[in-house]
């Protein structure tokens, strides 16, 4: 079986960072991607059988406006540690079919993260994970910010995967001269092109990891949300880091869930019109 990681970019033309790992936790590809045909080429041999594969990008988005639910329930614990989800809806041209649920389809992957099925995909997020699994204070830097604190923090970065070579499950990212190749570039490089261009191959090894995780631990995985809705899995946060449950709905969430009412009152408002509109024309 193998374990897919994709940091999924939102347009064909920007680059996106592909990852596979088998089940010993060995290094199978790492690399990068851009339309969709690419991407289904990188990872054909690894989605051919039994697979799950994580994809850093919204699957399932229903919301008209707003958040949804799993983001607000996934922000309320991880606010605190700068790895807060940003809100997903359809208003959004790219959440109106988000590209992560087409691609699913056209590999025949079941995106229901309570299925049984042997080749699934699901919707991860890299920061919730990577304070989870390397015990972070707050979120590495590696995306925006000075060239240098950049370098060093996804540097970083890499090297708390390169430990996992002695967790549980196992992942042995540094045997693997695709790996080690990345990490040089890394280590070399003098602009921030060069971090952008190379960040994403490290997240997907992230996703990679966390789609092994949950198959090999899922009592330590918590899936915020659910498949109606939309959800996100991750390494579940340790009690003593978990806040309090929320007393209800706060205004925050009120006024979103209060505009996403409105938005559907006011779309079956426009359908109304329009059949009227129609039927009186046709008198």
């Amino acid at each position: 079986m193998y374990f897919v990681g994709l940091d999924l970019a939102s347009g064909e033309n920007n680059q996106t960072g592909v990852a596979a790992i088998d089940s010993d936790g060995r290094l199978q590809h790492v690399g990068v991607a851009y339309d969709d045909e690419s991407i289904a080429s990188a990872i054909a041999q690894y989605v051919a059988g039994d697979c799950l594969v994580a994809i850093d990008a919204p699957l399932i988005v229903p919301n008209p406006t707003g958040s949804r639910p799993c983001e607000r329930d996934l922000n309320h614990h991880f606010q605190k540690f700068d790895a807060a989800a940003r809100p997903a809806s359809n208003d959004k041209p790219e959440f109106k079919n988000p590209r992560g649920a087409r691609l699913a389809a056209a590999l025949g992957l079941d995106t229901d993260p309570s299925s049984s099925s042997n080749r699934r995909a699901v919707e991860v997020l890299p920061d919730p994970a990577s304070v989870v699994l390397f015990e972070l204070d707050k979120t590495l830097k590696y995306k925006r910010g000075p060239f240098d604190v950049r370098q060093r923090e996804l540097l970083k970065l890499m090297t708390s995967i390169e430990d996992l070579d002695a967790a549980t499950p196992r992942l042995r990212a540094n045997r693997s001269v695709a790996w080690v190749e990345l990490r040089r570039r890394v280590e070399a490089a003098t602009r921030p092109g060069q971090l952008d261009r190379d960040d994403g191959p490290v997240d997907a090894m992230l996703c990679a990891y966390v789609a092994l995780y949950w198959y090999d631990r899922p009592e330590d995985v918590t899936i915020y949300g659910d498949f109606t809705r939309g959800y996100i899995v991750t390494p579940t946060l340790a009690e003593s880091l978990t806040p309090a449950p929320m007393d209800g709905p706060d205004i925050a969430t009120r006024l979103e869930d209060a505009e996403a009412r409105l938005a559907e009152l006011a779309q079956e408002l426009s359908d109304i019109r329009r059949q009227l509109d129609t039927r009186d024309g046709a008198q």
